[in-house]
């Protein structure tokens, strides 16, 4: 029997956890669940925008939190540009080409990065990385409280951009149907780069509010985006909340996991609700189905 008073703070623990798998997650909900985009490459281009982070801070000082003004503008543009010049040509339209295309992508990016940086881990010394706050008997670090309000007010700003902009309804047209939103005048090519640049956009959003208490090197993409695409298919494909949602509940599976089963056996937990979803609710929890 699990003692309340130990299990409290590791749910509490794994929600704050959770927040940043949802940040990941949230991405890869409107690249793949929206656009319907399989996105290889979105774990690689996580571990770009950790090593921006990490490189402005080394370079010129520039805080994590502070690095929110330049890195995610700087990934919407690389996200934009490779989607116009190699993702969206070399694909030539066809959803399978995307795989490989970016498939390939992830092989080369992380390549270079070893080439580059070699696989030494590089760690962002802040001074408030070990702070934490006492919440129900819980000692929460900072960093994952932040990153847990920065994953909600992330959902937020994605849920209000799809439901309440000219753009989100482009990108949901051409989401429903590519010809007719070409034939009423959408600028497709356009409407694909924005949302994968948005998408791409919103890890150096996580980035940003992971380094203060993670590290990064050149393979660091490959556990957080399997789990980001259990979450977006656990959450509902397209659904920024269902995404949020999944990413809570995956980070309190892990971590009474770990709690019950030992750390080294956390994840089977993950993978179990994984199969169960696709067994009995195919189109996730607050998704529709097709």
């Amino acid at each position: 029997m699990i003692n309340f008073s130990i299990l409290l703070p590791s749910i509490l623990n794994g929600l704050t956890t959770g927040a940043l798998y949802a940040l990941v997650a949230l991405g890869l909900t409107l690249i793949y669940g929206v656009l319907h985009i399989i996105n290889f490459a979105h774990g690689a281009l996580l571990m770009v925008a950790m090593y921006l982070v990490y490189f402005l801070y080394k370079l010129f000082g520039l805080d994590p939190y502070l690095a929110l003004l330049v890195v995610p503008a700087a990934m919407f543009v690389i996200g934009y540009v490779l989607q116009r010049t190699i993702i969206g040509n070399a694909s030539h339209g066809r959803d399978e080409n995307i795989l490989l295309v970016t498939l390939g992508l992830s092989i080369v990016i992380e390549n270079l990065a070893l080439f580059f940086f070699a696989s030494d881990t590089q760690v962002v010394d802040t001074p408030y990385a070990f702070d934490v706050v006492e919440l129900f008997g819980a000692f929460l670090p900072v960093p994952k409280v932040i990153a847990f309000v920065g994953a909600l007010l992330t959902a937020l700003a994605l849920w209000l951009l799809m439901g309440w902009t000219d753009l989100g309804r482009a990108i949901r047209a051409l989401a429903r149907e590519r010809k007719g939103a070409r034939l009423v005048g959408i600028n497709v090519d356009h409407i694909f780069a924005m949302s994968f640049g948005i998408g791409i956009g919103v890890l150096g959003i996580a980035a940003c509010l992971l380094l203060p208490t993670y590290y990064v090197y050149p393979q660091v993409g490959h556990g957080f985006v399997l789990i980001a695409f259990t979450i977006v298919v656990l959450g509902g494909m397209g659904s920024f909340i269902g995404a949020l949602l999944g990413g809570f509940i995956i980070g309190v599976v892990e971590a009474v996991g770990g709690l019950v089963l030992g750390e080294s056996l956390g994840q089977i937990g993950i993978f179990v609700i994984f199969i169960l979803v696709l067994l009995f609710r195919p189109q996730g929890l607050l998704g529709h189905r097709a």
